[in-house]
């Protein structure tokens, strides 16, 4: 029955998404091109903001735990698990006084009105996945990027999204460039739960109802610690945090 009642919520949703999309595109673009990277990044964070409204027609709720714990004022490194495009979104909105910077497919980088724009000129790096040597240099930037202005990276070391919520091995490489090139950096990891439920079905129609949880874990810094310990902890962390 949900499923059934989801179709028409569904298309009402995806117009809201895409006319989000496409109002601020130019909104971006003025922003960025004249007067630069402040109002940028505010413009990104409202255009989250209202993605985050538009998926409420859904019925989706978010809940943040533990954001108190976050240390300000240093680089960071977030590192979740990855269900759906929903915990970009959230993540942004929620954790906007950090900057957030993401680690993304480059595929991303063209096509898609204001997400494109955004990852192009954003900050984030754009990683070819199967031309490695391609991807050392982008996620080297980033990290001395956040090293540089006390801002954040988001990372998914599984890889792809889970489909079933299931958590996936996690990558190392990634992470362990942030953590070379950004050595004053704190690892914070999050536990993402209920996202992949929205697309259940696929990605149409989106699935109704939904609650949301992000929990934020102890952070790591990376200083005080070996890598191999650092991932195994925060992996542990993640994965502890995930309910099936």
């Amino acid at each position: 029955m949900q499923k059934l009642i989801s179709y028409p919520i569904s298309v009402i949703y995806y117009l809201c998404f895409g006319l989000t999309l496409v109002i601020f595109h130019p909104i971006q673009w003025v922003c960025f091109n004249v007067f630069g990277y402040q109002a940028h990044k505010k413009s990104v964070d409202y255009l989250n903001f209202f993605l985050l409204k538009c998926t409420n027609l859904l019925g989706t709720t978010y809940k943040f735990e533990n954001i108190g714990s976050i240390p300000k004022n240093v680089p960071l490194i977030f590192v979740s698990n990855h269900q759906s495009m929903y915990d970009i979104i959230a993540m942004i909105w929620f954790f906007r006084r950090f900057h957030c910077k993401f680690v993304s497919k480059k595929e991303l980088g063209k096509g898609i009105p204001s997400v494109s724009f955004n990852l192009r000129h954003g900050g984030s790096a754009l990683i070819d996945r199967k031309d490695p040597k391609q991807a050392i240099p982008a996620i080297k930037g980033l990290s001395e990027y956040i090293e540089k202005h006390n801002r954040s990276a988001v990372i998914f070391p599984e890889g792809t999204r889970s489909k079933t919520g299931r958590p996936k091995e996690f990558a190392q490489s990634g992470l362990k460039i942030l953590c070379k090139y950004a050595p004053s950096a704190y690892v914070v990891p999050v536990s993402i739960n209920n996202s992949w439920k929205i697309v259940k079905y696929g990605f149409f129609p989106l699935g109704l109802g939904n609650r949301l949880t992000f929990v934020v874990h102890k952070p790591l810094a990376v200083k005080d610690y070996a890598f191999a310990e650092l991932i195994a902890q925060t992996e542990k962390a993640v994965v502890q945090g995930i309910k099936i």
